[in-house]
């Protein structure tokens, strides 16, 4: 019994800093697929909101989509982590990710007696986007511009309308699609979506679930976690190459919210039991956290 109340009094400190400020979640497919670990996190969600901390969830789908695309023998693509968009797959993303897999997301919040609230980044103009045009590198050293197709990049974000729902006690819950000022839908990275609403809602803490514990030194060792980076560390890890692929977009929106004003990011492995609570709630932590520093 002694043991279960040290646990509940090491919360507290966090609980009482964390009251009253918004955490932004950013759910990773990896999760999404796996039904009881879904739950897991939608359990920590709905407590730490009933400690007081404005949640605002943001989700990806890449699996579901990608099994959506498979079913119509429609081949995923990618580059450097960003997926190519074409009209066929924005119509699967309209009906993935706007509409079956945020509603899933709300459905199991009320499931622990929570109330959430499902909207798009197309609702109510809440999210403006612009058609992103990527560049990168090839093989040669020399930079080419890579057309994504409708796959946009975050001009502006109104949180208003998400503001106004949390104030009501709601936890929103936000697709990823934004639209441009032609009013047309365009897929957003959700890493880089949930860093910009971060920073536009003044954000205390990012915390981006994927399927990795965070970032470390040797990708196939688990024990070379790097648990607390500065900026400078995220950006000298990331020129030499120990940060690289899918991680990189993931750890770029960390150091964007970070630079935005966020005053903590985090990557955590999504598939961890109550991995929320254990990062949150705890001195230790279990991923990796990218602070300003000095």
């Amino acid at each position: 019994m002694q043991d279960r109340a040290k646990v509940m009094l090491e919360a507290l400190p966090f609980i009482q800093e964390l009251h009253g400020k918004t955490i932004v979640i950013k759910l990773g497919g990896s999760v999404l697929g796996k039904e009881e670990m879904l739950d897991s996190l939608l359990q920590d969600v709905v407590l730490l909101n009933l400690f007081g901390m404005k949640i605002v969830v943001v989700h990806g789908g890449g699996p579901e989509i990608n099994e959506e695309m498979r079913k119509l023998k429609i081949k995923p693509k990618f580059i450097e982590g960003l997926r190519v968009t074409d009209e066929k797959t924005m119509e699967i993303l309209h009906e993935q990710l706007a509409g079956k897999i945020n509603k899933q997301i709300v459905l199991g919040i009320y499931h622990h007696k929570g109330e959430a609230f499902g909207i798009s980044g197309m609702d109510g103009n809440f999210i403006r986007a612009r058609k992103l045009l990527y560049k990168t590198i090839t093989n040669k050293g020399k930079e080419v511009e890579v057309d994504l197709g409708f796959v946009g990049e975050v001009e502006k974000i109104d949180p208003t309308i998400i503001n106004d729902r949390i104030k009501k006690g709601y936890i929103p819950v936000i697709a990823p699609i934004g639209i441009d000022a032609e009013g047309h839908s365009l897929n957003i990275n959700a890493d880089t979506a949930a860093a910009e609403l971060a920073v536009a809602m003044r954000a205390k803490k990012l915390i981006l679930l994927t399927n990795v514990i965070g970032i470390m030194h040797d990708p196939n060792d688990e024990k070379t976690l790097v648990s607390v980076l500065t900026l400078d560390d995220a950006q000298k890890l990331i020129q030499e190459g120990v940060i690289k692929k899918g991680m990189i977009p993931k750890v770029e929106a960390c150091l964007k919210a970070v630079q935005g004003g966020v005053e903590r990011a985090h990557i955590l492995k999504g598939t961890t039991s109550h991995v929320l609570l254990l990062e949150i709630l705890t001195e230790s932590g279990v991923g990796t956290m990218i602070e300003r520093g000095k």
